[in-house]
């Protein structure tokens, strides 16, 4: 049995790094994540029309270490606020995600008054664990124990992987937020370094992973690479999952940084280039469906309508009747006539008193990445 890997001391930020091997992909990344940027930047009213890409990236982020749910289930959710029909697991992996995207939200909010430090990390963990399975691990706190990472219920020496030892973990956690601030040669490249040395520092008890990425697109934001911190990165790390945690070992285990760096500069540039994809077929949607809705209803309430389907993809029929923007028997009416065009899927039937859930399909399929024509 081979022995673990430990945490690489001494060795970050790495001195050495083989810029002819990177200088070929900082470009093309940093030129798809400013295209991407761009393209946000173009959207009318992004908290209603991106909102639905910021809880697919918080279920991605999440699935990766093992949450079983989708966007369509945490939406559904959202809208009954019960957990009818649901078992405990269920609800358990569904609240994980929902405190994913509060955290982001929250972290965001707090950069408004701090720098992105050590503060706005550990507040974003409290929230993340607030309530569900990882409540008792010390939320918002670092690890006062050493921790490893291998097969559930190992023991240290059976480890794939043991990071730093808890004493040392306020000095690394320390140059690790010096290292946020300091100059280097290109962000992206610094990012990537960043990543990489918290993944390995592995602070706190649970939820180093989701912290790890969530942190991607608030250096980006607090870098000025991005408008807003709207990049969703962990939908390539989770298709490439097996070569994202080797790449990782690799750089305490071989000192292999230039090959994490490679790995994850081509995360972006195709991250980027998707995000990008999955802007404009939301941006072209809307757009269709302005003028269709617009057309089919005949109403001055039809932009209210579809703004409401955009911000709540899933939703229960009674919260689209009785919103404050649409007087109710217009509302009763324009819904009877998208239901009979169409334009939904029934996630539940309405049953006594308990109303109908509806979806409406072509948004969700879009997020999901069944369609980004």
């Amino acid at each position: 049995m081979s022995k673990p890997v430990e945490f690489h001391h001494g060795k970050f930020p790495p001195k050495e790094l083989d810029w002819p091997k990177l200088i070929p992909l900082i470009g093309p990344a940093n030129a798809a994540l400013a295209r991407c940027d761009g393209t946000l930047e173009g959207v009318p009213n992004p908290n209603v029309l991106l909102s639905p890409l910021a809880t697919q990236e918080a279920v991605l982020s999440s699935k990766i270490e093992g949450t079983v749910t989708s966007i369509t289930e945490v939406l559904e959710f959202e809208a009954a606020m019960k957990a009818l029909d649901r078992s405990p697991e269920k609800v358990a992996d569904i609240q994980e995600v929902i405190n994913y995207r509060k955290a982001l939200h929250e972290a965001v909010t707090g950069m408004k008054s701090l720098p992105l430090c050590q503060r706005i990390i550990k507040n974003a963990h409290q929230t993340l664990l607030e309530g569900v399975r990882g409540r008792d691990k010390a939320p918002g706190s670092y690890r006062r124990l050493q921790n490893w990472i291998g097969p559930p219920g190992c023991k240290q020496e059976e480890a794939r992987y043991i990071p730093i030892a808890a004493d040392k973990l306020p000095e690394g956690m320390s140059a690790w937020e010096r290292y946020i601030h300091a100059d280097a040669p290109d962000r992206l490249v610094q990012l990537a370094v960043l990543h990489a040395e918290f993944e390995a520092l592995h602070p706190f008890l649970d939820g180093n992973g989701r912290i790890g990425r969530m942190f991607v697109p608030l250096f980006m934001f607090n870098a000025r690479l991005l408008s807003r911190p709207t990049f969703y990165i962990s939908a390539f790390f989770e298709r490439n999952r097996d070569e994202y945690y080797e790449r990782l070992l690799a750089v305490s285990r071989d000192g292999a940084w230039t090959e994490w760096i490679v790995f994850f500069l081509k995360a972006l540039q195709a991250q980027a280039e998707d995000n990008q994809k999955k802007a404009q077929a939301i941006l072209r949607l809307y757009e269709r469906k302005k003028a269709w809705i617009t057309e089919s209803t005949r109403s001055r309430f039809a932009i209210h309508a579809l703004d409401f389907l955009f911000r709540r993809p899933v939703f229960e029929a009674s919260d689209f009747t009785s919103q404050r923007s649409i007087p109710r028997p217009s509302a009763l009416r324009i819904l009877k006539l998208l239901k009979d065009k169409g334009l939904f899927l029934t996630v539940r039937e309405s049953s006594g008193r308990r109303p109908g859930v509806l979806a409406f399909r072509e948004l969700l399929e879009i997020v999901e990445g069944h369609e980004t024509h």
